[in-house]
């Protein structure tokens, strides 16, 4: 899949910078940063191909703990990354 292919489907990729809007309603609309969640759980599903692979989110400026086992559709890419 091509790149401007991805940026015009507006989906999330590692190393994104996204708006969180998930279930921890106090973290809504922080930046974050998209990364594969790490975990052994998230990482047997995206090893058996499932397609709900998860992301844990880190802090661009390093100052606040992300949550982890975010679905893709819990994000929004930023406009940043257009």
């Amino acid at each position: 899949m091509s790149d401007t292919l991805i940026r015009s489907l507006d989906l999330v990729e590692p190393g994104d910078l996204v708006v969180y809007h998930g279930s921890i309603r106090l973290l809504h609309g922080v930046a974050w940063v998209a990364i594969p969640c790490p975990c052994q759980v998230c990482g047997a599903f995206d090893r058996m191909g499932l397609p709900e692979s998860r992301f844990a989110l880190a802090d661009p400026w390093g100052e606040l703990p992300g949550p982890h086992h975010v679905r893709r559709q819990s994000l929004t890419r930023s406009a940043a990354c257009g």
